[in-house]
């Protein structure tokens, strides 16, 4: 159950698991849950869980079977590797190399 306070008015509310975090909002286990005491003055406010929401839906199975079958599909092979000679070679240049520095070239269309 989830324990959430409203301080304006005095009240403790103990309801279904909450889905998401919230800022003071309190996860308790079943034992907790049922000896929960407010502060004097206070009124304790449980709500009874939905016994439909209980189980998974038929969203959830549907998305799980989805999931499934995604992670089953076969992987496309990876591209062919380019060969090293055919990008650095000659033939496959347009211009001549006018500088150099480092690994870089500049090409001339001259």
């Amino acid at each position: 159950m989830t324990l959430t306070y409203v301080y304006a008015d005095q009240t403790a509310v103990l309801g279904p698991l909450a889905t998401y975090a919230e800022p003071h909002a309190y996860d308790l286990c079943e034992s907790h849950s049922e000896r929960l005491s407010a502060p004097r003055g206070w009124e304790v406010l449980r709500l009874a869980p939905d016994p439909s929401a209980a189980g998974p839906t038929s969203d959830d199975l549907l998305a799980l079977a989805d999931a499934v079958r995604e992670a089953a599909r076969p992987l496309p092979p990876p591209p062919a590797p380019v060969p090293v000679h055919a990008v650095s070679a000659p033939e496959a240049e347009t211009g001549r190399e006018t500088r150099r520095r480092g690994h870089l070239r500049v090409l001339s269309s001259d």
